[in-house]
């Protein structure tokens, strides 16, 4: 299970796709309009995180806080992630939204999806 958990929270588990369109966020400042004072929630998980504008990535999931940095590299939101004291890694992820929904693409794009809830 902990694994598991580890690989949704690194944002690259597979979800469903739903038949309205994504559209991709391709700056920066688009970005912190959609995350700015804002949750991003996988309820089934108890994930909850904040991204904020100075390039900080806090939160907690499954009763563990998680940490990390970012930036906006390329076109790509670029993050270090911790899950309590599990180095998740460095990953350049491409986003897109749906209404209050945000997906990040592993990889650029290539690689798996997690879909995160605005709040």
């Amino acid at each position: 299970m902990t694994r598991l958990f580890a690989l949704c929270l690194a944002l690259i588990i597979a979800a469903p796709a739903w038949a309205e369109e994504f559209q991709t966020v391709r700056d920066r400042g688009t970005f912190l309009s959609l995350v700015k004072d804002r949750d991003l929630r996988i309820s089934f998980w108890g994930i909850r995180l904040q991204v904020t504008p100075d390039g900080k990535i806090e939160g907690k999931a499954l009763g563990r806080p998680v940490s990390g940095q970012w930036q906006w590299q390329g076109g790509y939101f670029c993050r270090d992630l911790y899950w309590g004291e599990r180095d998740l890694g460095p990953n350049c992820q491409q986003v897109q939204v749906q209404g209050r929904t945000i997906r990040f693409t592993s990889d650029k794009g290539d690689g798996q999806f997690a879909d995160l809830t605005l709040n």
